[in-house]
């Protein structure tokens, strides 16, 4: 019976070494970056509404397509003598066939001739909320609606403030 418990602490010694043994396990990793082109825009073109004209009893609008194409609202007209039209043209570089996300203004641009002032808001783009670096560049055009009062008084209105568009890798 000694024989036999002296036999058992033995075999329960020797069990318990091997399993501390083997419960432990190691492994190695590596750790890697890949840094990216940096993500830049440019302004190629400033935004241009044109000649515009309005009546003198009832204001209106000009919107801006991002094409570049413009409509009037209400008491304003767009005369055969256009003047400068042209949406706000981007430039964005960056990583090749990256998607990025666009941010336009969330408010009004105001625009100024001497102590008139006129309003532009209700911003879009192309692409919209999302563009796609093909080659590493993409066009961004932007547009926007000019808000016009009733007897707006003649001039040349500019933005004392540049309007602001981010971009940013998805």
């Amino acid at each position: 019976m000694k024989n036999r418990t002296k036999l058992i602490a033995t075999a329960v010694v020797l069990i318990a070494s091997a399993s501390s043994t083997f419960a432990q396990a190691s492994a190695t990793a590596t750790a890697t970056a890949t840094i990216v082109t940096p993500i830049s825009i440019t302004k190629t073109v400033d935004m241009n509404f044109g000649n515009v004209a309005v009546q003198v009893g009832t204001g209106g609008t000009v919107v801006m397509t991002p094409a570049g194409v413009r409509s009037a609202t209400g008491g304003v007209t767009l005369p055969a003598t256009v003047g400068t039209v042209s949406a706000a043209s981007f430039t964005v570089n960056g990583q090749g066939v990256y998607t990025y996300a666009i941010t336009l203004p969330a408010g009004a641009t105001t625009l100024t001739s001497g102590a008139n002032t006129m309003t532009a808001n209700t911003w879009t783009s192309t692409p919209s909320a999302t563009g796609v670096l093909t080659a590493g560049t993409q066009t961004l055009t932007v547009g926007a609606t000019l808000n016009v009062a009733a007897a707006q008084p003649a001039g040349v209105y500019v933005s004392g403030v540049p309007f602001t568009v981010t971009v940013v890798y998805n």
